[in-house]
């Protein structure tokens, strides 16, 4: 593997630790199972592609995408908490819905950022390669949301959301709101699917209508693959184990679709998602069985 394809898989896993990090808060804090993000994901880059293609400046551009994945967010807690809907299928409505609104918000199924500015054209810096400073500036940007996740998540509010998800009925007993939490979380969470959606656009060179087919599949990823490699209960190592789970999970795959012996193609990713996913699930049941073995010798 070329170090230009190295780059590359990183620079995506980067931007899909954010989807990690956003899945994590759904289904591992709220216990959330949320299908939104195949919305949002698509959401957060139309929003952003649309507008910097009116000339409007990408930091503000970057900033409407995660409001409007928020609202996403949003939405699919008020259809769960308001209207009693089954989670899942709220979210599932939610994401139905999202991919008409971003034809709409589109006007049509992509939107190109060929000669428009972006961030990254934005903070380039002379004499550095694209493809070395994409990469970085996106390492910064994951290290700024997940220290404000943490420092989040050490709040009283942060507390709330985790003894929501962990045992409503007991938060409730403490005068923890837990319908709101859960819009909270929900909200925070598809904000920052929809920030990786808007950074996935901006670097890719626009938002296409079919972006977020199998966000929540690499979300996932991303989260079992953290935690089979990093276990812990800290929220500092959590999230931690989210971003390194991401960054391993594109690695590999660049790994698998690069290696000729192994015979892969670009149509193989799904199979290599499938596969990786599966391994990770295994990991912790074998780890499991063998210090039963060495318990009983």
């Amino acid at each position: 593997m070329s170090w230009f394809s190295l780059f590359g898989a990183l620079e995506i896993g980067l931007i899909f630790s954010l989807v990690g990090l956003g899945v994590f808060i759904s289904f591992r804090l709220l216990r959330f199972p949320d299908l939104t993000v195949d919305g949002s994901f698509p959401l957060g880059a139309a929003v952003c592609a649309i507008l910097i293609a009116h000339e409007v400046d990408p930091w503000l551009a970057t900033l409407a995408a995660i409001f409007a994945g928020a609202a996403a967010g949003l939405l699919t807690g008020w259809l769960n908490v308001r209207l009693k809907i089954m989670d899942l299928l709220a979210s599932i409505l939610v994401m139905i819905a999202l991919y008409s609104i971003n034809l709409r918000i589109m006007n049509g199924p992509n939107v190109p950022l060929i000669n428009d500015p972006t961030l990254f054209s934005l903070l380039q810096i002379e004499g550095v390669a694209d493809y070395l400073m994409r990469p970085l500036l996106l390492l910064l940007i994951v290290i700024l949301a997940k220290c404000l996740l943490d420092a989040f998540f050490a709040t009283e509010a942060g507390l709330a959301i985790r003894a929501t998800g962990s045992n409503a009925r007991m938060a409730r007993a403490q005068g923890v709101n837990t319908n709101g939490m859960i819009l909270l979380g929900m909200a925070i969470s598809n904000a920052l699917v929809a920030l990786a959606g808007a950074l996935f656009a901006q670097t890719q060179g626009g938002s296409d209508i079919t972006m977020g087919v199998g966000t929540i599949v690499v979300g996932l990823a991303a989260v079992i693959v953290g935690e089979s490699i990093l276990p812990a209960r800290r929220m500092i190592w959590l999230t931690l184990a989210v971003i390194l789970g991401a960054i391993l999970y594109r690695l590999f795959v660049a790994l698998a679709l690069n290696s000729d012996f192994i015979g892969l193609k670009a149509q193989d990713l799904n199979l290599v998602t499938a596969v990786l996913v599966t391994v990770a699930l295994v990991i912790p049941l074998l780890k499991l069985r063998l210090r039963k073995r060495f318990s009983r010798a």
